[in-house]
């Protein structure tokens, strides 16, 4: 299982979110075909661009409890104080992948970051 972890603001547009998607994978060398779902924080699944972005690359979001990411804490790459400090867990991208993967997953590389959006690339034994 293939899964872009996504952060970002509340009024992101799917083209920004879905842009950083494609530069993801392209540096990681996945096509776009092998990408198996969009990832987030459980509070952010509803935003309009990131409900977009899965709509339009046609896989479902996976939502992620903050709980759940924390329990990942230890094994992402990047660290935001600003997140640290919202919702208690130093990753949103990064640790929804890690968690949306499934058993054994690890991260691909870090998160990129562009136009108030995070992504990173996870791969794992998830169905």
């Amino acid at each position: 299982m293939i899964v872009a972890g996504i952060g970002c603001g509340r009024e992101t547009s799917s083209e920004d979110i879905v842009s950083l998607i494609f530069v993801a994978l392209s540096n990681f060398g996945i096509a776009r075909e092998n990408l198996t779902a969009i990832a987030t924080e459980t509070s952010k699944a509803d935003e309009r661009g990131i409900a977009s972005a899965a709509q339009s690359l046609s896989i479902p979001i996976l939502r992620c409890p903050v709980a759940d990411l924390g329990r990942v804490a230890d094994q992402v790459l990047t660290r935001s104080l600003r997140v640290q400090e919202i919702k208690g867990v130093p990753s949103i991208a990064e640790a929804s992948a890690l968690v949306a993967a499934g058993p054994n997953a690890r991260l691909l590389g870090a998160r990129v970051a562009a136009n108030k959006v995070t992504c990173a690339i996870a791969i794992g034994e998830g169905s």
